[in-house]
Formats: C-alpha cells, sequence, structure tokens
C-alpha cells in the first residue's frame, strides 16, 4: 500500500472514531479501563474531543508523515504507531489524568521517531528539530500547554501524553531496526 493511500485510510478511520455514536466508546477513560474495556487504551488515541481537534491532528499527521516519509513504510509505520499508541495507553496510569482522547501523543511520538531516524541516516536537520522537540515538551512540562490549543480542544492539552510518546517514539527508533519500520 502506498503511503498516500495509508495516509487517506488513518485519517478516514478518525473521521469514523469521531462520530458521536462511537466516540464516547474509544475514549481513554481510567475507570471504564479498570473495569475491563482495555480496547480504550489504545483507542483513546484515535477520537478527538472535537472536530476542530481531528483536524489539528490530522493536519500534524500529514505533515510529519510527509517530513519523515524516507524512513518508513505502511506496516512498519502501523507498527510503531501501534506501540507509541499503547505505551501512551498504558503510561497515562502513571499520570493523574482521567479521561484522554487525542493523537498528539502519538504525533509527538513519530516525530521523535523521525528526529532520531534522521540523525542515524546523518539527514541534515535531524539535530535541530529533535532539540526544538525537546524544548517544546521541556516548556510544556514546566509551563503547560498552550492556552489557545485548550480553547480549540476545550480540554486541557495532555502534556504527559506528549512525554510519554516522544520517549517511547525516541526508544522505538533506537531499538527497533530501521527495516521493521
Amino acid at each position: 500500500m502506498s503511503i498516500r493511500n495509508y495516509i487517506v485510510i488513518a485519517l478516514l478511520i478518525g473521521v469514523i472514531a469521531q462520530l458521536p455514536s462511537l466516540q464516547p466508546l474509544l475514549v481513554w477513560d481510567r475507570q471504564a479501563i479498570i473495569n475491563g474495556e482495555l480496547w480504550r487504551i489504545l483507542t483513546g488515541n484515535i477520537t478527538h474531543t472535537n472536530w476542530v481537534h481531528l483536524a489539528m491532528n490530522a493536519a500534524a499527521f500529514v505533515i510529519i508523515s510527509f517530513i519523515f516519509r524516507i524512513h518508513y513504510h505502511a506496516k512498519g509505520y502501523s507498527l510503531l504507531i501501534f506501540i507509541i499508541s499503547v505505551v501512551i495507553g498504558l503510561g497515562l496510569f502513571a499520570t493523574s489524568i482521567t479521561w484522554y482522547a487525542g493523537f498528539s501523543g502519538v504525533l509527538h511520538g513519530i516525530f521523535a521517531w523521525g528526529c532520531i531516524r534522521d540523525i542515524q541516516s546523518k539527514t541534515k536537520g535531524g539535530w535541530l528539530l529533535l532539540v526544538g522537540l525537546m524544548i517544546k515538551i521541556g516548556w510544556e512540562q514546566y509551563f503547560g500547554g498552550s492556552i489557545s490549543s485548550e480553547e480549540l480542544i476545550g480540554v486541557r492539552v495532555a502534556t504527559e501524553a506528549h512525554l510519554i510518546g516522544a520517549i517511547t517514539g525516541i526508544i522505538s527508533a533506537l531499538i527497533l531496526k530501521p527495516k521493521w519500520l
């Protein structure tokens, strides 16, 4: 499957996950997961708080996928997104978050993964992108998320998911062989 088709399918999944009849069943909800709804560990990453939130994350996904397209193929990209999603879904239990919806943690993970792959392949700009990401995440951990983003998505930005995603992306790039992704 071409990456272009892959991205279209991924975006369609995001739109379907946003349907009012599905979205409440897919969000990451601590109590629901504890009560046995384990799919939410993964699906909390594919649904969003509102359509603006989905549009913001979809645009970022297309841009990040384009920037790092030389480093992956569709099957490996799916594996990477799955790994990051599951780790975020489990990692959120180490935080005080009780409810989460959004793809931004995964976006931070695939961006971090792409930065490391750029550095490993000696692609210009890899270090600069990684330092920029580290500054952004450090800023968020200290000062919190963007107020304008919070107004658009209607909830506090889950900066914990950004941190977990970025760390997972970096570790994945360092331990998984490039041919797998």
